[in-house]
């Protein structure tokens, strides 16, 4: 089995932030992979996109989950 991987996080409205991923699962000390982390939200006009979640402690070691994506800033492009 796996850790769970992080939900995304929510995008943003016309001014604000996109959310923060969510953090993978972890082995909890079992052998098993850690989960990926969640992407970050998107922001849409003005603000910042999410940050990514960190991926997962997964056990043995090498074997964690990988980091969400960052949040992108979608711009007036994004709105048509």
């Amino acid at each position: 089995s796996v850790g769970g991987a992080g939900g995304a996080g929510g995008t943003a409205g016309l001014f604000g932030d996109g959310g923060d991923g969510g953090a993978g699962g972890e082995s909890l000390g079992k052998a098993v992979p850690g989960g990926a982390g969640g992407a970050g939200g998107a922001a849409v006009l003005i603000g910042n996109g999410g940050n990514g979640g960190k991926g997962g402690l997964g056990a043995p070691p090498g074997t964690s989950g990988t980091g969400g994506a960052g949040g992108q800033l979608l711009g007036l492009d994004g709105l048509t």
